[in-house]
């Protein structure tokens, strides 16, 4: 058996990944390093790949940074050398560049403003034009990432103040993306115009964090002041927190995912508590697509709120039929078809006392490659269930995304190449249902203009060539 690569540990997952979370901190007298990491800790789900700290204490910027999830990346020493009032940190989920250290992040780089750490979650469109000028100007791109790129550019910006450096930087960049930076005395957290990835800001012990979602705010004990608006950039030093610039005004195009599957329960994105949001997802799956049934689970952890509120409405009791390992991460399986069973087994335990004889509706958040799907609907019939009904919260996904999901190319996305029925029965289940586009928008209280649906729709909020790849920035020029 061949040894498996990253590369090929992730092509097996049937779950769409998420580029990254980011955290930063400004609490003069704290232990920013600490309060980082238990930051990235509460945004572990958001990329397992790698994780680093950087902090800043008025005079030099120190990196900390390696592979693995965060309690892997730092030791104890690693974070007592960190010491400083301004703290950057980051965990990493690859959608551009390999997975490899000198891609992982806080990227720090020294510019003629000085040095300048930074942070980021989203994908750039244009990140290999932008490499070649930069290379031009005489910048030394070391890593395979598009981060790299915003890095040196912002870094090299035109502008006598940062306000007009980000000006730049908003006018040049194509894509989405969060970011957080930090220089010798400041911090700073930028925001796309559309307002892609989510970026939220809080009150801490006299100072403030910044974080891709609010779960991390309260799990350090922060005070959820507001979410960074699209196109907006914001600064905390020892002035305070105020608004450095902002972006000329564009029509939003939050990342609708984000609600679907990304974010945690306990986070508030877009203004909407992401558990309550879930739960309006299934109901209107149980309205779309009632079916008769004796029992409704959903696949843990992020389809549980949906599966409860398909429940809810449909009137059919809900249960905990499939018990996660939560102890399992990735799914190290070798590529055959023993061994997937083999893996799916191990990422869940079913009850038979609960599913046998059962006509059971499997609630699930979505499907991409469908990959591990059919797995999990043959687990439900091992477990003696009658029927399995699968419902789906995101509708079909038909088309790649290149705004910082890691989705699969055309080739590899089951609905672009199936229909639903086709799809049923590859995927074993009785019944399927995906929940509509115009469902799902009504389910988050939205509209077509205010979330990007670009995977399910082809309409992406920033036109892209129809094929792009996210090693291109390793490939020779």
């Amino acid at each position: 058996m061949s040894a498996l690569t990253e590369r090929d540990i992730e092509e097996d997952s049937d779950l769409p990944h998420e580029k990254c979370g980011v955290v930063g901190v400004y609490a003069p007298g704290e232990d920013v390093a600490r309060v980082a990491f238990y930051g990235l800790f509460a945004l572990q789900h958001r990329g397992q790949e790698s994780a680093g700290i950087a902090v800043s204490d008025g005079q030099t910027i120190r990196l900390s940074k390696s592979m693995g999830l965060v309690t892997q990346a730092f030791k104890v020493d690693d974070l007592e050398r960190l010491s400083g009032d301004i703290s950057i940190g980051h965990t990493r989920y690859s959608t551009s560049g390999s997975s490899v250290i000198e891609n992982a992040q806080p990227i720090v780089v020294r510019g003629p403003h000085g040095e300048l750490a930074l942070g980021h979650n989203g994908n750039v469109v244009n990140a290999t034009a932008l490499k070649q000028e930069l290379v031009e100007w005489g910048c030394e791109i070391s890593s395979s990432s598009d981060t790299d790129v915003i890095t040196h550019l912002l870094a090299n910006a035109p502008g006598r103040d940062w306000g007009e450096r980000v000006q730049y930087l908003f006018r040049r960049v194509q894509g989405a993306y969060s970011l957080v930076v930090m220089t010798n005395e400041s911090l700073i957290a930028i925001r796309d115009p559309l307002g892609v990835r989510p970026l939220c800001v809080g009150k801490f012990k006299g100072g403030w964090v910044v974080a891709s979602e609010s779960c991390a705010l309260d799990h350090l004990g922060a005070d959820m002041v507001r979410e960074v608006d699209p196109g907006e950039a914001i600064i905390i030093d020892d002035q305070g927190m105020r608004t450095l610039c902002s972006a000329a005004k564009r029509q939003p195009a939050q990342c609708i995912f984000e609600l679907i599957y990304f974010a945690r329960p306990d986070s508030v994105v877009g203004g909407n508590l992401v558990y309550s949001s879930r739960q309006a997802m299934g109901a209107q799956l149980a309205r779309e697509y009632p079916v008769d049934a004796d029992v409704v689970i959903g696949i843990p952890d992020s389809a549980t709120a949906a599966a409860v509120g398909y429940a809810q409405e449909a009137g059919i009791p809900y249960s905990e039929g499939l018990i996660k390992n939560r102890y399992v991460g990735r799914t190290f399986i070798e590529p055959d078809q023993r061994m997937r069973d083999l893996g799916v087994k191990l990422k869940f335990n079913p009850l038979p006392a609960v599913l046998s004889g059962k006509r059971v509706v499997v609630v699930d958040d979505s499907i991409v490659r469908g990959t591990t799907t059919p797995h999990v609907v043959n687990l439900v019939k091992w477990a003696g269930a009658a029927e399995v009904h699968l419902r789906v919260c995101a509708p079909a996904i038909k088309h790649p995304c290149h705004l910082g999901i890691d989705m699969a190319s055309y080739n590899e996305l089951i609905a672009a190449n199936k229909s639903v029925e086709e799809i049923r029965k590859f995927v074993g289940a009785d019944s399927l249902g995906y929940l509509s586009v115009d469902g799902l928008l009504a389910a988050v209280s939205g509209d077509q203009g205010s979330y990007c649906t670009g995977c399910f729709t082809g309409n992406h909020p920033i036109p892209v060539q129809l094929r792009m790849d996210k090693f291109a920035l390793e490939m020779p020029n």
